[in-house]
């Protein structure tokens, strides 16, 4: 799914910037396991770091850090 116009998919954020979770777009089992870890509408979340050739980004939501596959973070959609 494309996201709002404003709006981008996670992995297009760059480290040490902030923004809001606007939507996830996942099958129900990756929806499920992405809002237990915390990725919920209106959540704020900060990239920390990002791994070479697109691997895993390490964001953190509050303050919970977690490593999330670059596909699985594709399916969430942010604002600044």
């Amino acid at each position: 799914m494309t996201p709002a116009p404003g709006h981008f998919l996670l992995p297009a954020m760059l480290p040490r910037h902030k923004a809001t979770i606007t939507a996830v777009h996942a099958a129900d089992g990756l929806y499920q396991r992405l809002t237990a870890l915390g990725f919920r509408r209106g959540q704020a979340i900060e990239i920390i770091r990002r791994a070479a050739f697109a691997g895993p980004l390490h964001v953190r939501l509050g303050t919970t850090d977690v490593i999330i596959r670059g596909a699985d973070a594709a399916c969430i959609h942010v604002a600044p």
